[in-house]
């Protein structure tokens, strides 16, 4: 919620609650020797100002509820609205009122007085500290620190009854208070000394210099400076990597943007409490046993120490990258807050407003160029990594960790903002009024993620702390002591034993996977940004017409997939219980770009994988392509993997357990695995109850799409769900899929914004609509299209036709292509699948396939020539690259359509002969293994599949392609309901 100098109305009625604690501070700040009166004003004022802040959050929404019970019950004096309000905040600010709150309110007076008082001790121990300290500071700010001239609290989460990191200010310059033992920060520093002495490089990183006391300590202010020039820019990303590299050796984590402060040319980490962390006990998932291990591999390689770009996935923090390295400016989602609407007036009340994620102070320049200086980050990762294997290898390695065995360091056990989402309920006015039920439910949400998250405790008696710390004000906070590793949690309590930390994080440094490392370290980059991956190459990978191979193409072909299903299988990571996954660069719409285990969805995920190897089992039983062992083996760990994923959730929502809503689309969430089952089906490449688990899946479809209202696109809505609803009516023979099919479609018309005989749909990012495909009016327009032929219904052809209205207004005779309404720098249009021109000519032709209506064959033109011109050579990926403006221009090379002098021939020969100069280039995952269908190189696969000319393997650029004519007029008509029900409840879950 707003902070009071967004709300200073409110200064007054929290004020009173303040007076007693802050006269109280006062006079013992008055009391403490050498701490002279304009310091102890500083101090005053500061403990007023940040108490006043955490009062605000805490009880704003109270203050809110108790106005507009005062307003309805008529105690409000006054002849506006105004006016009532002022009458509102004149009581509010009498002690007696929050007196009178007490039988309605039993435990909040109570609670303020603890966390008002623990703040107000907090700061007195600030004072005497400074009082004693002071002469002993002037290393930290170059020369004496004279008088304390600003103080300011809350630099950082507050622990253990009200402390909190305060940056202060005084005569000699700026220097932070800690209120923790700084000797960790004191043996890091010393170890990178040693360590850059013994490296054969010069090295940027930082610590910055402390003074260590009993407990506490201070330390030197690093004022944030971007780089002047390219060498010092280079300088701070090998400072980066270096930075990687000592993190991997001493278990860092929680390396965020908030810790470290970009300086000129170096990276400097300021706060590094939470070093040799112990990891996470391992836990079966249920998703099998490659999945887990596939999890457990990637938390302990550099990925886990918090340097490396990723997007969160639960709470307000979803899709937000927190990084040191990431964090980019305008690469950030924006993030919904709690504030005042109608602020002033007694129809005050919460409200929520969008607001832009915090920025932080870890860039060495206002435009990050990350991308281009990534490879010095890999670089010097590899560098330091040599010079401490070196040192280890020397036994000199041991020697220069064991300063750190008295340290005493965090153990970061829950998210922060999964304990600030707990206390908001906590001091919810419903919380406030009745404790018990609310202390239960945190009870049982805690105890519920400690079920699912193996690094979060389950004790009894620690969740207990941990509610009676977040009830007070603090977040939890768990220690250990590096030399025994016994886990010390809130108020005493203990929970694990981990056992020496030195020796463990050696030990799991020796056996890490180098290879893995510079995977992790590569794909992370594209976590980063947002933009669905997108980077166009440094150079096009499309060849010169003079550089087109065009013999042995069929060889090249074969060649070329066998080498990369080899790579698929090599990259595998197999379980003993059938299960397979791979890491890899993924992408999720709700959260963006990450490094993971594949998901479920076929975009990126299993279910595409499912679908390729089927495809090149297909293919190679046809003589298509080169036999290759292990496929088949291959295909039924996927399709475990698959198995065991859909048994697992269904298990969780039979026990009651709240799991976060899927999408519905035809690329993520249950239609895309309803797809690639019916595929597999169809081939006869799945069990017998291959049809019964498609059917289990799409029965979920209803309540997915009413938790996501405003997802209408191909990719993730109710677009996407409907052909495929459609054909697994046709192969289930159930009318009720066809029936929720069309309840989608009227659910997409009636949400249709009409003007000027066009629709479109909102969109969170595009609120003014959308064109293109797999994300626009287009793909909705088609889906609606493709309704209307099966079922007749008027408004959907009409709204299809509105849509498409839509769609041609975008068109733009100067551009030569349709406008890209997402308004990207440099770029008014674009060629791809996803938004732009193969998109749109796909679309079109498969409405009309034998390209009869002139309005499609002047769209498949106006399409192939904007692709030609603008979509080659960018990357390779099916969705917004070579694989996709391939299948365009085939299609309009096919209706007499196509560029000219570009036959069939020399678009399959430059295609491959792209492939086999640069390998296959998808973005930013360019230089690591990426499997995905859309995004990665399973989509290049895919089409090098199909382009055998007597390849019969569908499009997967258009939802539900080739399951009509899979289905015989007997499946479409044998089967029951009743036999669909039966047969999903006998079905065994494994």
């Amino acid at each position: 919620m707003a902070s009071p100098k967004d709300a200073p109305d409110f200064d007054a009625a929290l004020g009173c609650l303040l007076l007693p604690a802050l006269e109280g501070l006062a006079v013992q700040a008055a009391r403490i020797p050498g701490f002279e009166p304009e310091e102890q004003e500083a101090l005053h004022a500061a403990a007023r100002e940040s108490l006043l802040v955490t009062l605000h959050r805490k009880l704003g929404r109270l203050l809110l509820l108790e106005l507009n019970a005062a307003r309805e019950n008529g105690q409000l004096q006054g002849d506006d609205t105004e006016a009532r309000w002022q009458d509102f905040l004149r009581k509010a600010s009498r002690i007696e009122f929050w007196e009178s709150m007490h039988a309605h309110y039993p435990t909040l007076r109570r609670r303020l007085d603890i966390l008002i008082d623990g703040r107000c001790q907090a700061a007195l121990e600030l004072a005497r500290r400074w009082a004693k300290d002071r002469d002993t500071l002037a290393p930290l700010c170059g020369r004496p620190v004279g008088r304390l001239r600003e103080i300011g609290f809350g630099a950082g989460d507050t622990h253990l009854h009200g402390r909190s990191v305060v940056l202060l200010r005084c005569d000699g310059g700026r220097l932070l208070y800690k209120p923790r033992s700084l000797r960790i920060d004191a043996s890091l520093r010393a170890f990178i000394d040693t360590l850059i002495a013994r490296h054969d490089a010069p090295s940027s990183m930082r610590v910055p210099e402390v003074i260590c006391a009993d407990g506490y300590g201070w330390s030197a202010h690093v004022a944030h400076r971007y780089a002047e020039g390219d060498d010092e820019l280079r300088a701070f990303y090998r400072g980066l990597g270096h930075w990687l590299a000592v993190m991997r050796l001493l278990g860092g984590t929680d390396m965020h943007a908030e810790n470290m402060i970009a300086c000129g040319p170096s990276p400097v980490v300021i706060d590094c409490e939470t070093l040799f962390t112990p990891p996470a006990p391992a836990r079966d998932s249920g998703f099998g046993a490659a999945m887990d291990r596939a999890a457990e591999r990637i938390a302990g390689t550099a990925m886990g120490v918090g340097i490396l770009p990723g997007r969160g996935a639960g709470l307000g923090w979803k899709g937000v990258d927190t990084s040191a390295a990431g964090s980019l400016p305008g690469q950030q989602p924006r993030m919904q807050q709690s504030d005042i609407v109608d602020a002033g007036t007694d129809r005050a009340r919460l409200g929520e407003v969008w607001v832009d994620a915090p920025i932080a102070q870890n860039h060495p320049s206002p435009e990050p160029a990350l991308a281009q200086y990534w490879p010095h980050v890999l670089d010097a990762f590899d560098a330091m990594t040599a010079t401490l294997q070196r040192l280890d290898g020397a036994a000199a390695l041991q020697p220069m960790l064991q300063d750190f065995a008295a340290c005493r360091v965090r153990v970061v056990t829950r998210a922060t903002e999964v304990y600030a989402q707990l206390a908001r309920m906590l001091w919810h006015p419903v919380s406030l009024h009745r404790e018990a039920p609310a202390r239960e439910r945190a009870r049982d949400l805690l105890a519920r993620m400690a079920q699912n998250v193996s690094s979060a405790p389950g004790q009894a008696d620690i969740i207990e702390a941990e509610i009676d710390d977040l009830e007070e004000g603090d977040i939890p906070y768990f220690t250990t002591r590096v030399r025994d590793g016994r886990i010390e949690g809130p108020r005493g309590t203990r929970w694990r034993d981990t056992g020496p930390r030195i020796d463990a994080a050696l030990a799991h440094w020796r056996g890490m996977d180098m290879e893995l490392e510079r995977q992790v370290i590569r794909s992370a980059l594209v976590s980063a940004y947002v933009n669905d991956g997108w980077s166009p190459s440094d150079t096009s990978l499309w060849p010169a017409r003079e550089q087109v191979r065009h013999a042995d193409l069929d060889a090249r072909r074969r060649a070329r997939l066998r080498e990369m299903m080899q790579r698929l299988r090599t990259h595998a990571i197999e379980a003993d219980d059938g299960s397979v996954a791979w890491i890899a660069p993924t992408f999720d719409p709700a959260t963006g770009w990450s490094v993971r285990p594949l998901g479920p969805d076929l975009y990126g995920g299993m279910s595409g994988m499912a679908v390729l190897v089927a495809g090149y089992l297909r293919e190679m039983r046809a003589g298509r392509v080169d036999e290759l062992a292990g496929m088949d083996d291959l295909l039924a760990r996927v399709r475990h993997t698959l198995d065991l994923g859909e048994a697992r959730n269904a298990r969780m929502r039979a026990e009651g357990v709240k799991m976060r809503p899927p999408s519905v689309g035809a690329y993520f969430g249950l239609a895309s695995q309803v797809w690639a089952r019916l595929l597999l089906h169809a081939w006869g490449m799945d069990d017998a109850s291959a049809l019964e688990r498609a059917c289990r899946v799409a029965d979920g479809m209803a309540e997915a799409a009413a938790a996501a209202p405003e997802a209408h696109d191909l990719l993730i809505g109710r677009a996407g769900a409907i052909p495929i609803l459609q054909a697994l009516a046709a192969h289930s023979g159930q009318t009720r899929y066809a029936t929720l099919a069309a309840n989608m479609g009227d659910e997409l018309c009636a949400q249709a914004l009409r003007e000027d005989g066009r629709a479109h749909w909102k969109n969170p990012s595009w609120p003014d609509g959308i064109g293109g495909f797999a994300h626009g009016v287009t793909g909705v327009a088609w889906a609606l299209e493709h309704l209307a032929r099966a079922g007749g219904n008027v408004a959907h052809r009409e709204t299809a036709q509105a849509a498409f209205a839509f769609e041609a207004h975008l068109y733009d005779g100067d551009e030569g292509n349709w406008l890209d309404l997402r308004m990207i720098e440099g770029f008014r249009s674009a060629a791809a699948w996803c938004h732009g021109a193969v998109g749109i000519g796909l679309a079109h032709a498969h409405l009309d396939p034998s390209w009869q209506r002139p309005e499609t064959r002047r769209t498949l033109r106006r399409a192939a020539a904007a692709t030609w011109r603008l979509g080659m050579g960018w990357n390779h990926c099916l969705c917004h690259g070579d694989a996709g403006s391939w299948e365009l221009l085939r299609t309009a090379i096919r209706a007499g359509e196509g560029p000219a002098g570009v036959t069939l021939a020399s678009l399959d020969a430059a295609l491959l002969t792209g492939v086999e100069d640069h390998g296959v280039s998808c973005g930013m995952t360019r230089d690591t293994f990426s499997p995905g269908l859309l995004p990665g190189e399973g989509g290049m696969a895919w089409q090098l599949l199909r382009m055998h000319p007597e390849s019969d393997l569908p499009s997967l650029l258009l939802p539900g392609d080739g399951l009509e004519a899979a289905v015989s007029v007997a499946e479409r008509t044998t089967r029951s309901d009743a036999a669909i029900r039966s047969a999903v409840a006998e079905t065994e879950t494994p």
